[in-house]
Protein backbone atom coordinates (compact mmCIF):
# COMPACT_ATOMS: atom_id res chain seq x y z
CA UNK A 1 0.00 0.00 0.00
CA UNK A 2 1.52 3.53 -0.78
CA UNK A 3 2.18 5.88 1.62
CA UNK A 4 -0.75 8.65 2.59
CA UNK A 5 -0.32 12.12 1.49
CA UNK A 6 0.15 14.60 4.28
CA UNK A 7 -2.31 18.26 3.56
CA UNK A 8 0.61 20.48 3.40
CA UNK A 9 -1.85 23.33 4.55
CA UNK A 10 -3.06 21.54 7.52
CA UNK A 11 0.80 20.59 8.48
CA UNK A 12 1.80 24.00 8.60
CA UNK A 13 -1.30 25.14 11.01
CA UNK A 14 -1.80 22.57 13.36
CA UNK A 15 0.99 20.64 15.33
CA UNK A 16 0.16 18.13 17.91
CA UNK A 17 1.12 18.26 21.77
CA UNK A 18 2.51 15.55 23.88
CA UNK A 19 -0.32 13.71 25.46
CA UNK A 20 -1.95 14.21 21.54
CA UNK A 21 -3.63 17.22 21.54
CA UNK A 22 -4.15 19.69 18.42
CA UNK A 23 -2.98 22.87 18.74
CA UNK A 24 -3.32 25.86 16.64
CA UNK A 25 -2.59 29.76 16.18
CA UNK A 26 -5.48 31.96 16.78
CA UNK A 27 -6.10 34.14 14.03
CA UNK A 28 -5.76 38.27 13.21
CA UNK A 29 -2.81 38.45 14.45
CA UNK A 30 -0.43 39.38 11.19
CA UNK A 31 -0.70 42.86 9.98
CA UNK A 32 -3.22 46.06 10.42
CA UNK A 33 -2.93 45.86 14.06
CA UNK A 34 -3.38 49.46 14.89
CA UNK A 35 -7.24 49.28 14.45
CA UNK A 36 -7.75 46.29 16.41
CA UNK A 37 -8.37 46.25 19.95
CA UNK A 38 -6.05 44.81 22.77
CA UNK A 39 -8.25 42.37 23.85
CA UNK A 40 -8.30 40.79 20.42
CA UNK A 41 -4.36 41.13 19.92
CA UNK A 42 -3.70 39.72 23.53
CA UNK A 43 -6.46 36.82 23.03
CA UNK A 44 -4.27 36.11 19.77
CA UNK A 45 -0.65 35.58 21.66
CA UNK A 46 -1.84 32.20 22.56
CA UNK A 47 -2.78 29.29 20.31
CA UNK A 48 -5.38 27.19 20.97
CA UNK A 49 -6.51 23.28 21.16
CA UNK A 50 -9.11 21.61 18.81
CA UNK A 51 -11.98 20.38 20.01
CA UNK A 52 -12.39 16.78 20.80
CA UNK A 53 -14.56 16.41 17.67
CA UNK A 54 -12.44 17.77 15.45
CA UNK A 55 -9.20 15.91 16.11
CA UNK A 56 -10.13 12.90 14.16
CA UNK A 57 -10.39 15.54 11.12
CA UNK A 58 -7.36 16.50 11.51
CA UNK A 59 -5.67 13.27 12.21
CA UNK A 60 -6.67 11.99 9.28
CA UNK A 61 -5.18 15.53 7.17
CA UNK A 62 -1.42 15.09 9.55
CA UNK A 63 -1.22 11.18 9.65
CA UNK A 64 2.30 10.87 10.21
CA UNK A 65 2.63 13.78 13.23
CA UNK A 66 0.32 11.39 15.24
Amino acid sequence: MPKMKTRRGAAKRFSVTGSGKVRYNKSKRRHILTKKSTAIKRVGRKGGLIAEQEVAQVRRMIPYKF
